[in-house]
């Protein structure tokens, strides 16, 4: 059975960005509710033997399997945008990966004008991603909903939930803004 897992800093260490009462109800509330419908949901089945990447591959696409797929994908995005910010953000400058986003995207400016534009432009609720593909280029992506890289097979570098839970008790309807917080003051890329 699948828990909720250790917040990587302290419920309060992302504000005044991220306040801790936002983050005690996204991670919290809605996360671990995704893992209590996922572990339901699972009970008794072939899934119960599964990590969460093989679950989320094995339902993918599948009707029969989309509560699964859902409350799965959801588990793993949710981990996965936790460990994509910390406070003061990642630093990037000199390194291997600076140099693969400029590679990729020209610089890193046009690296983060990307990135907002697919998360401000996402319609409803969804995630703004940085993914590595399989030939080992970069692209950021969009995915609504549930949807998540892994299961399309790309790697995922650090992603940011558009989801209104994820920013409404601090930002209201201000998606915009929220992005720009994430990306100027607590964006994590993990390569």
């Amino acid at each position: 059975m699948f828990t909720l897992p250790k917040l990587p800093y302290a419920l309060n260490a992302l504000e005044p960005f991220i306040s801790a009462r936002t983050l005690e109800f996204h991670y919290q509330k809605h996360h671990q509710t995704y893992i209590d419908n996922l572990n339901k949901l699972i009970e008794k089945t072939k899934f119960t033997m599964m990590n969460l990447e093989e679950i989320i591959t094995e339902t993918v696409d599948k009707p029969e399997y989309s509560n699964i797929f859902n409350n799965a994908a959801q588990t793993w995005n949710h981990t996965f945008f936790w460990q994509s910010m910390q406070p003061g953000g990642g630093e990037i400058e000199g390194s291997e990966l600076e140099d693969k986003i400029i590679k990729n995207f020209g610089s890193f400016e046009k690296f983060r004008e990307e990135f907002k534009q697919a998360a401000v432009s996402q319609f409803g609720s969804g995630w703004a991603w940085l993914v590595e593909k399989q030939d080992g280029r970069l692209a950021v992506m969009k995915t609504a909903n549930a949807d998540t890289p892994i299961a399309h097979r790309l790697r995922p570098l650090t992603t940011c939930d558009v989801w209104e839970h994820a920013y409404y008790l601090d930002y209201q309807n201000r998606r915009a803004e929220f992005v720009d917080v994430f990306l100027n003051n607590l964006m994590k890329i993990n390569f």
